[in-house]
C-alpha cells in the first residue's frame, strides 16, 4: 500500500537540468577556454553541483577559482528566472493524485522552493519541501528521503518516489521506498529507459499524465513489495 507521494524537483517538476547543464558547460568553458568540457558535463546528471565540480578538478587536474561554485549558482539562477518552465502536464497530474505530496531534492532549499513557486506548484506542496542540505549526505545516499519520511510521519515503505536520475532512484530504493522513473524531461538521453530497465526499474513514465493511474494502482496495493 502507498499513502504518500514524493517527487524530485529538477527533471521531474521543472525542466531545469538542460538549463543547468548548459550553464555549467558555458561557465567552465569561459574560465578554461582551451579545455573541452562537453563529455564530462554529461555526467553532471543527478549530482550535486559541488560534487560534480570536484570531479571536474580531478579529471582535468585543474583548480577552479574559490568562488566558482557561487558563480555557477548565480548564473543558473539568472537563467532559471528567465526560462525555467514546469514539466508538461505536471500540475494537472498532481492535482489528480489523491495522496499528500512532498518534494525531495539534491538542490539547496532556496532553489528548490523558488523552482516550485515558478512552476505554480507551491500550494500543492505547501511546506513539504526537503533539501539534501538538511542531511549529512546527498543522493545517491538515502539520507534525505529518510529525513523527509521522518518529518512527514510516514513509513518509508509506504512512500512512492518519482525520480529522473539513477542517483535519485538508488537513493529512494535504499530508503526502502517504491519508485517511478520519469524519462520525459528535455535532458534525458536516447536509450535511457532501457538503461533503467536493465537496473530493474519497472515503472517508467514518458508523460506526466501517466502518474495518476500509477499512483491509484499503488494505493490499491498492486505493487506488492516490488520497489521499482
Amino acid at each position: 500500500m502507498i499513502d504518500h507521494l514524493i517527487c524530485d524537483c529538477d527533471g521531474v517538476l521543472v525542466d531545469s537540468e538542460v538549463i543547468a547543464d548548459r550553464v555549467m558547460h558555458d561557465t567552465l568553458a569561459a574560465t578554461f577556454p582551451t579545455l573541452d568540457f562537453h563529455e564530462i558535463c554529461k555526467t553532471a546528471f543527478g549530482q550535486q553541483t559541488s560534487r560534480f565540480l570536484k570531479s571536474v578538478e580531478a579529471a582535468f587536474d585543474i583548480m577552479l577559482p574559490a568562488d566558482f561554485l557561487q558563480t555557477i549558482e548565480t548564473n543558473i539562477e539568472v537563467e532559471f528566472a528567465s526560462s525555467l518552465s514546469a514539466i508538461s502536464g505536471v500540475r494537472d497530474a498532481l492535482q489528480r493524485v489523491t495522496l499528500p505530496v512532498a518534494v525531495v531534492s539534491n538542490s539547496h532549499m532556496a532553489r528548490v522552493s523558488a523552482s516550485v513557486r515558478r512552476a505554480g506548484l507551491a500550494e500543492i506542496f505547501g511546506p513539504r519541501v526537503f533539501s539534501a542540505e538538511q542531511v549529512a549526505r546527498p543522493k545517491p545516499y538515502p539520507d534525505v528521503y529518510l529525513f523527509a519520511a521522518q518529518q512527514l510521519g510516514v513509513d518509508p515503505s509506504r512512500c512512492i518516489v518519482v525520480e529522473d536520475s539513477v542517483a535519485g532512484l538508488n537513493a529512494a530504493r535504499a530508503a526502502g521506498m517504491k519508485t517511478i522513473a520519469f524519462v520525459g524531461a528535455s535532458h534525458i538521453p536516447d536509450g535511457y529507459a532501457d538503461v533503467l530497465r536493465n537496473m530493474g526499474i519497472t515503472r517508467i513514465m514518458q508523460h506526466m499524465d501517466e502518474l495518476p493511474a500509477l499512483i491509484d494502482a499503488g494505493v490499491r496495493g498492486e505493487f506488492g513489495d516490488v520497489q521499482s
